[in-house]
């Protein structure tokens, strides 16, 4: 499919430069509209929305970034470290706001396993249903994510 004007310039700020260093797409070929395509077709079969990770995404990054001290314990399930970072973020999708720079470390203590994500990721699967692009230093993917998270 052919990208209007302001898909290009998303695909753009995508790309590694003015919004990442690195960028969000890793060494994905494919455009953003078809990583989130085949991303919520994932959520359809894990039977999940984009919002309902989030905001769990949300709830742990607040309940660390408050302890203030390294990891916290959460439900003695989730093991949960914010660590901050100077400066902000911008959404490449053009949304207005900033995001606090930040890498979130949960490890569900039940099932061994660890996943980590920044304050713009839970924007982005939010209100763009975007992991990020394979490959790319922040992609979740989708089915790790709902293991560890639930």
């Amino acid at each position: 499919m052919k990208q209007n004007p302001q898909d290009k310039k998303i695909q753009k700020n995508l790309q590694p430069g003015e919004f990442s260093l690195k960028g969000f797409l890793g060494k994905d070929k494919r455009t953003f509209s078809e990583i989130i395509k085949q991303d919520r077709a994932i959520l359809g079969k894990l039977s999940i929305d984009e919002k309902t990770i989030a905001e769990r995404m949300q709830k742990f990054t607040e309940q660390a970034f408050v302890s203030f001290d390294g990891a916290v314990i959460i439900d003695e399930i989730y093991e949960v470290r914010y660590d901050t970072y100077r400066g902000k973020l911008l959404c490449p999708f053009m949304h207005k706001g900033v995001y606090r720079k930040g890498l979130i470390s949960l490890t569900n203590l039940k099932k061994e396993l660890t996943i980590k994500w920044t304050p713009l990721n839970i924007h982005m699967i939010a209100e763009h249903c975007f992991f990020e692009g394979k490959g790319s230093d922040h992609r979740l993917e989708p089915e790790k994510l709902v293991e560890a998270l639930f």
